[in-house]
């Protein structure tokens, strides 16, 4: 018994202990847990209110409206419109694809907006939203919102969409935007975390280029409750970001309007008008234009092709793009230059017999049995080109290079516009450096009459015409303002030219408009309170053999279109008392007394009336003729365009 009773006491024992231990592991990880727990919910507690919180309510950025941009007449030239649009935040949306499918029956996606959008959920980060289609119509928008249940993390939004209710007139100056690429986004060196957001439109060319970060404005936020499934509840609060700034150009838009009507879809032509009295650029006319609207909306590849392939390059802005042999609109340049070294008199005279020799090489006159004896006036009024070959021997390449800078040719004019050319007003150190062969005397006679080397741009060219006609050293202008503050003109120095020399160019270009004989006289005004002095151009684009010249040159008419020469015409009005100047430019157009000098001259009259001039001031004689081509004219009709200051 004594053995039994002792086993008993061993097994209660053992039992005791054990149960001890399990009781000590259990109190232990029960104790564990008590403090895991006070850690979690009391040290630990703010951070996972604030965690939880962040889960249940999101951050957006609210995109400022884009600055609006506006003629010199407070005419909108690029608005924002409403526009309904449906976006997608991938972490909230769950099975994107099948989220994705069930929208498309809604709202229909095109197979390459459907990868396009795929592909955007997948590159950009899960909570950031992306723009699946926009442009919505009410009706649709309606659809998707009642069917938001089935949709998670789609959201309905109301945003803003650039327009441009002027279309082709102000493609070329106010440009267009478009979505934020990956190039830009390479080649930008801007942390606005706007750009991050897809579909965001930045400014693609033009003005809204140039001037994008004070058009684009500063993003606000908004704090938005969203539920389990990611469908937005309510907008918890909303700082209003600010907008872009508000544009002004010195651009008219009716005088833009007639330039592009003017200058036809059927010709490659660019065209500059210039306020004389302080620089505003009044009209700049690129042909032919296109539609910026249809680059914002997102243009098809059929329409981008036709754009590209068009030869008369509608895409590029010819006004400040082009460069372009200046023919004989550079002979002013070199008679400046003459007269201001004391190398010619107004009085002297040089005999054309048709051409120059210069060693073995000849030098043509456009006239073929010559001018005969003919002075500075005489040779500007009908373009002799033997008198410059004269001038070009006497005055040399760097006198003449230095006039023609002193009238803003070879630099670029600081506007907020894209691809501003320099041009080229060639020197022997340029042709040294540049091609590594010595200047030649060829080459001065070359450039005297403005081909070879030389080579300027519209507004280039409209510029010279605007500090001949002034006698100042004027800046070309293209902001009025900017959220109303007018754009500081400074004063236009001098030009440092004595009057003698200046009058004595101008009474040459006088005689171009005014005089028989002068190239442009067919073009001339007819108003005698208006009349405009002017100088022709026509510049080769091809080398004229020997042999053709024995067998007679090839009439423009009769060569393919690019082997034309090009038409220039640069004028000022009134003579007595300037307002405007203006170079056009036709590409391969022929002779810039036949093709370039009546656009010239319209254009003029049209700034000098604020409108359509009267027939009078036309000569008599072509005045059926004009009445028969302003009837041809699409014009836009000036009473669908009101100031924006004015609309109720």
């Amino acid at each position: 018994m004594s053995l039994i009773k002792r086993g008993n006491e061993n097994g209660v024992k053992s039992v005791n202990r054990r149960a001890l231990i399990v009781f000590g592991a259990q109190a232990g990880v029960a104790g564990l847990l008590a403090a895991r727990l006070r850690y979690l919910q009391v040290d630990q507690g703010a951070q996972f209110r604030l965690l939880a919180e962040e889960n249940r309510i999101n951050i957006r950025l609210i995109p400022p409206a884009r600055g609006l941009i506006f003629d010199r007449n407070w005419v909108l030239l690029a608005e924002n419109l409403q526009n309904y649009r449906i976006v997608m935040v991938r972490e909230q949306a769950g099975d994107v694809k099948a989220v994705l499918d069930r929208l498309m029956e809604i709202v229909p996606l095109s197979p390459r907006d459907h990868a396009t959008v795929l592909k955007e959920l997948r590159r950009r980060a899960a909570f950031v939203p992306v723009t699946i289609a926009e442009r919505l119509s009410w009706s649709q928008l309606a659809e998707v919102m009642a069917n938001a249940p089935a949709l998670p993390g789609v959201t309905a939004e109301l945003g803003l969409s650039r327009h441009y209710p002027l279309g082709p007139d102000f493609a070329h100056v106010v440009g267009y935007v478009g979505p934020v690429s990956d190039f830009d986004l390479k080649h930008m060196n801007d942390p606005d975390p706007l750009l991050q957001i897809p579909k965001f439109q930045i400014g693609k060319s033009g003005v809204e280029r140039k001037l994008e970060r004070k058009l684009r404005g500063f993003a606000g936020t908004r704090r938005i409750e969203v539920n389990a499934v990611g469908r937005v509840m309510r907008e918890i609060d909303r700082h209003e970001g600010q907008p872009g700034a508000n544009v002004q150009l010195t651009i008219d838009n009716g005088l833009q309007n007639y330039m592009l009507a003017r200058l036809g879809t059927e010709l490659s032509a660019s065209a500059v008008v210039i306020d004389v009295r302080n620089g505003d650029l009044m009209a700049i006319g690129s042909s032919p234009s296109f539609d910026p609207n249809k680059f914002v909306r997102g243009i098809s590849v059929p329409d981008y092709k036709d754009l590209t392939q068009n030869p008369y390059l509608p895409l590029a802005d010819k006004a400040v793009q082009g460069t372009y042999p200046p023919g004989s609109t550079f002979k002013v340049m070199v008679a400046l230059a003459a007269l201001e070294a004391g190398l010619v008199t107004t009085d002297e005279t040089i005999f054309c017999r048709g051409y120059i020799d210069l060693g073995k090489q000849r030098f043509h006159c456009w006239k073929r049995a010559g001018h005969g004896r003919i002075d500075l006036k005489n040779s500007l009024k009908q373009s002799c080109d033997v008198y410059y070959y004269e001038m070009a021997q006497r005055v040399g390449i760097e006198k003449i290079a230095a006039m023609a800078r002193r009238f803003g040719l070879g630099d670029r004019a600081p506007l907020p516009l894209n691809g501003i050319a320099a041009g080229r007003i060639p020197t022997k150190a340029w042709k040294k450096r540049t091609i590594g062969e010595s200047w030649r005397i060829g080459d001065s006679l070359n450039a005297a009459i403005g081909q070879g080397f030389v080579q300027a741009s519209p507004l280039q060219l409209a510029l010279m015409t605007a500090r001949l006609a002034s006698g100042r050293a004027l800046a070309a202008r293209l902001l009025k303002s900017i959220d109303g503050v007018e754009t500081e003109i400074a004063p236009a120095p001098d030009l440092g030219l004595s009057p003698a020399t200046l009058d004595a160019v101008r009474g040459g270009m006088f005689a171009v408009s005014n005089e028989r004989h002068g190239t442009g006289y067919a073009s001339r005004i007819a108003e005698k309170s208006m009349l405009m002095a002017g100088k022709s151009g026509t510049s080769q684009v091809r080398r004229i053999t020997r042999k053709e010249r024995a067998r007679g040159i090839t009439r423009n008419l009769d060569l393919p279109w690019k082997r034309r020469d090009h038409a220039l015409f640069i004028a000022y009005a009134p003579f007595d008392a300037p307002r405007y100047a203006t170079a056009v430019v036709v590409e391969h157009g022929g002779g810039g007394s036949h093709f370039a000098a009546p656009i010239a001259r319209d254009l003029l009259l049209e700034a000098l009336y604020g409108g359509t001039p009267p027939l009078s001031a036309y000569p008599r004689s072509q005045r059926t003729r004009i009445q028969n081509e302003r009837d041809k004219l699409i014009l836009r009709d000036p009473a669908s365009v009101v100031p924006a200051k004015d609309r109720a």
